[in-house]
């Protein structure tokens, strides 16, 4: 999402990094730099000067145009300035003293609201809880049964199927009865969050609002969550401040952040409202709901790399009794096989986007990614060369001679260059690994190698 600020950001940035001496016109020109990638980047003009004014008051003192390496000083200026501008801290999602923590997401048709509801009881679930789901928006066709569809893929409990609607009636009073009554119910039947999927509009109106603020004060919810689509840019704001004043917002949840949205939304809302971005939807998954921290999206912005946010999709993705087999394997005696190969290949894929996860590696820009060959397909005709394996074939990839590549290659639809190639490769991977077992054993054995500290590889 970020890319084009990225890149616009990194090359003024640069060239203050090669400057061994800043002066006051370099600065002043820099900054203009960094005003017109904001403005491009659809951030709210009041909010991109305030930024600009708070950057220029720092960077101007003797600890900068003083300092010895003065270009490494405004990126952390510049990176501390976006943190705050984003949000001082990481938001958390609120918590009720008394089970369970009601959240009610608001926003217009079309914003995401009915899977960003799936999205949050998804992540409430990995983190122990029992989340309910309310199918709060009786205009929309078919949002019932979307909703019901999702939570069944969670085993999650939904108020408000087909049919209960009928009994209390409709309009606003009808939708008051049902939070009052999910919530009610949540709280004998021990439910940890009531999540409330309400009703949104092609636009904001008065109708549209009555009715969020009657469930408010009917309710009075933990949380009021604007749903927003990042790449509605300006208007995302302006949205924000329609809903703020009527049913006053507690945070925001910015969808489609891995589309091609300028980012502006992102480093506006706060800015212009105060109210802080909570989580941003990265994909279509139910698992790709992330917490939005500031500081690692400002690292993000400014092409620093994400490792922390690169450890917690490996957390979310990675099972942790396959991990820990596949550790042994290649830490014990090194015998790797296509089995724990293909394994290998299901939890990188759970991660996401090969893409994605190479720019949250520090050091790694997008432009360093133009000139290689990350297609999403190859590791979908890779598992399906591994599957069209016999399992004996996958256990021992040496018995496979030309006869049996061709049945392959048949049989998962890929030239047989392509079997050709992930053989090799395979085979220089386990090479790799029995190495990696070699370590393990000598670190095992109380050994080291020469000119490394003992107890270097001690697990």
């Amino acid at each position: 999402m970020f890319e084009r600020l990225g890149e616009r950001l990194d090359g003024v940035l640069g060239r203050f990094r090669q400057r061994g001496v800043l002066t006051p016109e370099m600065l002043e020109e820099g900054l203009r730099e960094v005003r017109r990638a904001l403005l491009e980047a659809d951030v709210n003009f009041q909010v991109a000067r305030d930024f600009l004014s708070r950057v220029e008051v720092r960077a101007r003192g003797q600890d900068v145009l003083g300092s010895v390496s003065p270009g490494q000083q405004i990126v952390k200026i510049v990176h501390d300035e976006l943190a705050d501008l984003l949000g001082s801290e990481t938001p958390e999602l609120a918590r009720s003293t008394v089970p369970p923590t009601t959240v009610m997401l608001v926003g217009l048709q079309g914003s995401g609201k009915t899977t960003s509801a799936a999205k949050l009881a998804r992540r409430i679930q990995r983190e122990g809880g029992r989340p309910w789901l309310v199918a709060a928006d009786p205009y929309r066709p078919a949002a019932r049964d979307q909703l019901a569809v999702l939570a069944s893929q969670l085993d999650v409990p939904v108020v408000g199927a087909e049919g209960e609607s009928a009994e209390r009636g409709s309009g606003a009073g009808a939708l008051v009865r049902l939070a009052r009554e999910a919530v009610e119910r949540g709280r004998r039947e021990g439910a940890s969050h009531v999540i409330l999927d309400m009703a949104g509009r092609l636009q904001v109106d008065r109708e549209l609002m009555d009715e969020l603020r009657e469930v408010r004060e009917a309710v009075d919810p933990d949380e009021v969550l604007l749903v927003a689509d990042a790449m509605t840019g300006q208007e995302a704001v302006r949205i924000a401040e329609g809903f703020h004043e009527t049913v006053g917002l507690t945070g925001v949840v910015l969808t489609k952040m891995d589309g091609d949205a300028r980012g502006g939304a992102a480093l506006s809302i706060y800015g212009v409202l105060g109210i802080p971005v909570k989580f941003v939807g990265t994909g279509e998954r139910l698992e790709n709901l992330t917490l939005f921290d500031p500081e690692r999206m400002a690292g993000r912005i400014l092409q620093m790399g994400d490792v922390v946010g690169l450890v917690e999709r490996a957390q979310q993705a990675v099972d942790e009794e396959t991990a820990r087999r596949l550790e042994d394997k290649v830490l014990g005696a090194g015998e790797f096989d296509l089995e724990d190969f293909l394994q290998a290949l299901t939890q990188v894929q759970r991660m996401g986007p090969l893409e994605g996860l190479l720019k949250m590696i520090p050091g790694v820009k997008p432009k360093m990614l133009d000139d290689v060959e990350v297609d999403p397909r190859r590791v979908r005709h890779m598992e399906a060369i591994v599957l069209s394996m016999t399992l004996q074939e996958r256990r021992r990839p040496n018995i496979l001679n030309g006869s049996r590549r061709a049945r392959i290659a048949r049989g998962s639809g890929r030239p047989v260059h392509e079997v050709n190639r992930l053989i090799k490769q395979f085979g220089e991977m386990k090479k790799m690994m029995k190495q990696m077992g070699r370590l393990g054993a000598l670190a095992k054995k109380g050994g080291r190698l020469p000119g490394l500290p003992p107890g270097m590889f001690a697990r």
